[in-house]
């Protein structure tokens, strides 16, 4: 396997994740609505009105359009300079971990405690792959 493979692998991972949780969104709506749990005339325009463990997933899936449009940047900028090693790899891995850790978490108890403790880990892991990224093109080479 090449190194770019290597590096697309977790963002694969990430694509499966979302993807799952689309999926979850999908079914439980459409149950919410058979069941007459939800009106969607009215939960189309106020997302409350889905049921608590709907929103959990749903509110998950849009945490997968904030933090990570950072990890993606620094995949795209990795791969166009060439810089992409074995630490990036494992960061990009790291971070993707987090990402899983966090979204069982929220779509199950969504304890906010431990939520945050997920959710700072990742921040971590890609600042430090940010500034790995910065090493490897301005100082390492």
């Amino acid at each position: 396997m090449t190194i770019t493979q290597l590096l697309l692998l977790p963002a694969f991972a990430h694509v499966a994740l979302v993807l799952t949780l689309v999926g979850r969104t999908a079914v439980g709506r459409v149950r919410a609505v058979r069941g007459r749990q939800t009106d969607p005339r009215k939960a189309a325009l106020d997302n409350s009105l889905w049921p608590a463990d709907l929103r959990k997933i749903t509110n998950n899936y849009e945490n997968q359009f904030e933090l990570p449009v950072l990890y993606y940047a620094a995949l795209a900028l990795l791969l166009a300079t060439g810089l992409t090693d074995a630490v990036a790899i494992t960061l990009s891995w790291l971070f993707i971990a987090t990402r899983f850790v966090h979204s069982y978490i929220q779509t199950h108890s969504n304890h906010l405690f431990h939520r945050f403790l997920a959710f700072a880990s990742g921040v971590t892991v890609l600042l430090l792959l940010w500034a790995w990224f910065v090493l490897r093109l301005y100082v390492i080479g």
